[in-house]
């Protein structure tokens, strides 16, 4: 096969994650190190969107510490650092079939930077933008080889056993609420917490949230998924009788949380706005339950949204997240430059003892698909997981960051 040469372009998209940075720092060391097909390396500000406004950052110049050779001190510092470093937007490009013109000229700004590869780190809808531009370039006769890299606290793309961010969320879930757990256990006053964690299809983050118990140690007492429908009758009940077994009673549920009927537990909270994509922004559930709670049972009750704090985190990262993160953003780049397009590169886990490989996958069977928590790992009353959900997450959160501090604060890459 003869070498592809010419620039490569990175961009981030969708909510941040505490690795999603650490995925960039893959796929720079990767570029970088294949200087004979990869010319130089631009990252492009605020995603998609600040491409086509032309809003660029030459990274080979930033990182590039030799010929060949990145600078890897400054990857380490860009892994440790929160939110996306390049900016991040939630472009929904449209079907190449209805506006050529769009693409057309998208074409036009590749050829004026010289852009060959093109790399877009994100979740769902960003594998949306890597297919539809992979669509649009099987009738174009300008080469380009496109690779999308997963990013997601929610860990709900399709293709993957699962995705870069959501070790580190998971992790960050598990200790806050095993904190919660203790602060609430002081008392001997009747009461209910109620966090709210984020996953408006996918439960996996919230499932997280029972970790603890796998080492012996306070769990929630309940713990309700979107993929199960939500009755506010039986979550009543639930509370009810959790406190008949001991006075502090902690719950956590996912803001994506639903009825039979598809109306969310939340809805009389939130706003009703929705973003490009058409999702709703949600938050409220907690609040929700918990004005349920006290009309019900009228004891002390609270509830606690966990918000952004979730996925900016970095303080809390888990070094098998962040290492798998670098892995995959290095292996898109060596799978492009290989030939590889149109593809998201995947992680596989092997049998037995934990491992994981990294695998490209053709992008048209993953955008746009949810993968939800399997029925199996959710108990059958519908209000916990079961070990085998557990034992899934556990490996991902493993191992500490020896993160760079100075003055007692994180330090953060700033571009």
């Amino acid at each position: 096969m003869s070498i592809l040469k010419g620039a490569a372009l990175v961009g981030q998209s969708g909510g941040p994650t505490a690795a999603i940075n650490a995925t960039l720092a893959g796929v720079i060391k990767g570029c970088i190190e294949n200087p004979d097909a990869i010319t130089k390396l631009y990252g492009m500000r605020n995603g998609i969107e600040g491409f086509i406004a032309e809003r660029t950052i030459d990274l080979s110049e930033m990182f590039e510490c030799e010929k060949g050779v990145a600078d890897e001190e400054k990857l380490c510092l860009l892994s440790q650092t929160p939110a996306a470093a390049l900016g991040s937007c939630r472009k929904k490009l449209p079907k190449p079939a209805e506006d050529k013109a769009f693409f057309d000229n998208l074409i036009k700004l590749f050829k004026k930077y010289d852009i060959r590869y093109f790399f877009y780190i994100g979740g769902n809808d960003s594998m949306d933008t890597v297919a539809k531009l992979t669509e649009y370039l099987k009738g174009c006769d300008y080469e380009m080889r496109v690779m999308g890299v997963p990013k997601t606290i929610d860990n709900d793309l399709a293709g993957t056993d699962h995705t870069p961010g959501f070790g580190s969320a998971a992790k960050y879930i598990a200790a806050t609420v095993s904190e919660i757990i203790r602060d609430c256990a002081v008392y001997t006053v009747p009461a209910v917490t109620i966090v709210e964690i984020m996953g408006r299809d996918a439960g996996w983050l919230t499932a997280s949230a029972g970790l603890p118990a796998l080492v012996g140690r306070p769990a929630p007492d309940y713990i309700y998924l979107p993929e199960v429908a939500f009755s506010m009758d039986k979550f009543i009940e639930d509370v009810k009788k959790a406190l008949t077994v001991h006075p502090n009673v902690v719950i956590a549920v996912s803001e994506g949380v639903r009825d039979e009927n598809g109306k969310y537990a939340g809805e009389s909270a939130q706003s009703g706005v929705t973003d490009a994509f058409g999702h709703k922004y949600l938050s409220g559930t907690g609040k929700a339950l918990e004005m349920a709670v006290k009309a019900a049972i009228g004891c002390k009750v609270r509830s606690v949204e966990l918000n952004i704090s979730q996925r900016c985190a970095a303080h809390l990262q888990s070094a098998a997240d962040i290492l798998e993160s670098r892995g995959v953003g290095a292996a898109a780049a060596a799978a492009a430059v290989s030939g590889k397009t149109g593809c998201m590169m995947a992680m596989e886990r092997a049998e037995g003892e934990y491992k994981i490989t990294f695998a490209a996958k053709e992008i048209a069977g993953i955008a746009n698909a949810v993968r939800s928590v399997p029925r199996s790992m959710i108990n059958e009353e519908g209000n916990n997981v079961t070990d085998e959900c557990l034992n899934y997450i556990m490996p991902l959160i493993q191992g500490e960051c020896e993160n760079k501090y100075e003055n007692g604060l994180p330090v953060h890459m700033v571009f």
